[in-house]
């Protein structure tokens, strides 16, 4: 688990540790880094072409200390200035005086550096840093298009310029880096437009003292791995934790059998379905109690609901007999579309063990205003949501935002979009349901059910070799237990110290 720092906070961070360093040590600190993961990406450095992309201020300073530092051990350094007249002195001191090539990009020079740009064995991204607003400028758009088509990688210094640090926005010409190297501490950046960075490696110069509260949170493997409910010597499927669920319909029994069926998968407890495709239900899971009614469902510990119950009466119907077991609840679907056109329900669930689990235009209908307000920053919009409605707001996404109403925000950037199809988010309901039965504080369940259903559609779309292929949801939800199995692994192979939270 690690956390992620808005500019501000890590401008005010590096600000403060800077009065306890000489002039400039911070700089060297993370252009050594930076030139130490360019060796190892190049696997050598003696003749090996690099082109620096290099814009004003401190990210430019970075860049030209890191090229001083690769042609002092062999390799060929072009700084191609986009900025000349606002290069940064020292760094530009630095590598002239180790031989490195300068060229000012303009008019008159632009077609000799695409030329550089195109024969190079990697361009290093230093045009902008965190405090970039806004799209490439010119001429940068046009040698960023220049390695793109010949085919050269880009690693971008501590972010990819023209994506946004604290939202991962675009909104024009930007970098698609091979490799990113940051500095510090991780950024918004880094998980909300993870597509856009490739591989993120950290360089730590000692900036974590001078941290405070993270902006947002990101779970790793092994955080899950070790507060997944499993059962001990003493457990029955009653102790686990009962969950159940509220989906589909004798016409569309698709969302209960996904949502059902990763419940069961996702615990070894006890599930029980309520609808009128209890038959299918149980033609599909048969270890699954299914009845046609709630008020039959039995004892449980949570419930899921909305997928496929519709949004007319009787769906509003199944969603308030729900409600009335006052228990923990996922709401998905239809249920969400239910809430949005109803304030009375809104009401009813402030300050419950909710999670709502909406995706972009669900968010659109329920909390439209929120995104219009913080321009879609998607951390911001998450926060202000659950705290408005008084409950746990997943944002559905590439990178899934989970918001707590006290403002806790937790952010899964998927590595890949497999998870992108019919059905899989009614997967992704029926495995919070399991663990808010299971006692799971309704953020932590939101958020663990959310790497975990990421890695099954991982493990789901390469089932049938590499490359991946796109796989359904019922694919998806086969390879919960596999997933399960990797989160595991991962924390046993690293178990949390002494006293660590465990969720």
């Amino acid at each position: 688990m690690y956390g992620l720092y808005t500019a501000d906070q890590v401008r005010a961070s590096e600000g403060a540790m800077a009065e306890t360093v000489a002039d400039g040590v911070l700089m060297r600190r993370a252009a050594g880094g930076l030139a130490a993961q360019l060796r190892e990406f190049l696997g050598s450095t003696y003749g090996r072409r690099v082109v620096l992309l290099v814009g004003a201020g401190d990210n430019g300073g970075d860049t030209l200390w890191t090229g001083a530092e690769l042609r002092r051990r062999g390799a060929q350094v072009t700084a191609l200035l986009l900025a000349p007249d606002r290069a940064h002195p020292a760094g530009l001191a630095a590598l002239r005086r180790a031989r490195g090539r300068v060229l000012p990009v303009h008019d008159g020079t632009l077609d000799a550096a695409r030329e550089l740009v195109a024969g190079a064995d990697v361009v290093v991204d230093g045009i902008v840093g965190i405090s970039g607003r806004g799209p490439l400028r010119d001429p940068a758009p046009a040698l960023v298009a220049a390695a793109a088509d010949a085919g050269v990688p880009i690693v971008a210094c501590d972010l990819p310029s023209g994506v946004d640090t604290d939202t991962g926005r675009t909104d024009g010409p930007h970098v698609r880096a091979d490799l990113t190297v940051t500095f510090g501490t991780r950024k918004p950046v880094h998980a909300l437009a993870a597509p856009l960075c490739g591989p993120v490696r950290l360089v730590d110069f000692g900036l974590g003292p001078y941290l405070g509260e993270p902006h947002a949170w990101v779970l790793g493997d092994a955080d899950v791995g070790r507060c997944w409910p499993v059962p001990g010597p003493d457990d029955d499927k009653y102790s686990q934790g009962v969950v159940g669920i509220a989906a589909g319909s004798a016409t569309y029994p698709g969302a209960a059998v996904l949502a059902a069926g990763a419940a069961a998968l996702a615990t070894s407890g006890m599930v029980r379905f309520a609808g009128s495709a209890a038959d299918e239900v149980r033609r599909h899971r048969p270890e699954i109690v299914a009845t046609g009614d709630i008020t039959d469902a039995g004892r449980t510990q949570a419930w899921s609901v909305g997928p496929g119950i519709g949004t007319g009466t009787p769906g509003r119907a199944v969603l308030d007999a729900v409600l009335d077991r006052e228990v923990p609840v996922c709401i998905d679907a239809d249920g969400i579309t239910l809430l949005a056109g109803d304030r009375t329900l809104r009401e009813r669930i402030h300050g419950q063990p909710v999670v709502l689990t909406p995706h972009a235009g669900e968010f659109a209908r329920i909390a439209g205003d929120l995104w219009h307000e913080h321009g879609g920053d998607r951390i911001a919009a998450a926060r202000a949501a659950a705290s408005w409605l008084g409950v746990t707001v997943l944002l559905k996404g590439n990178a899934t935002v989970v918001a707590a109403p006290d403002g806790r925000v937790l952010v899964d950037p998927a590595a890949d979009s497999w998870a992108a199809t019919a059905g899989s988010g009614d997967v992704l309901t029926g495995m919070i349901g399991a663990l808010l039965a299971a006692g799971t504080d309704p953020w932590w369940a939101a958020g663990c059910a959310t790497l975990v259903h990421a890695r099954a559609a991982t493990l789901a779309a390469g089932r049938h070799g590499q490359p991946p292929v796109p796989a359904p949801a019922s694919s998806l939800q086969a390879a919960i237990p596999a997933a399960l199995s990797g989160v595991r692994a991962a924390a046993a192979a690293d178990p949390a110290p002494p006293g660590a939270s465990r969720g």
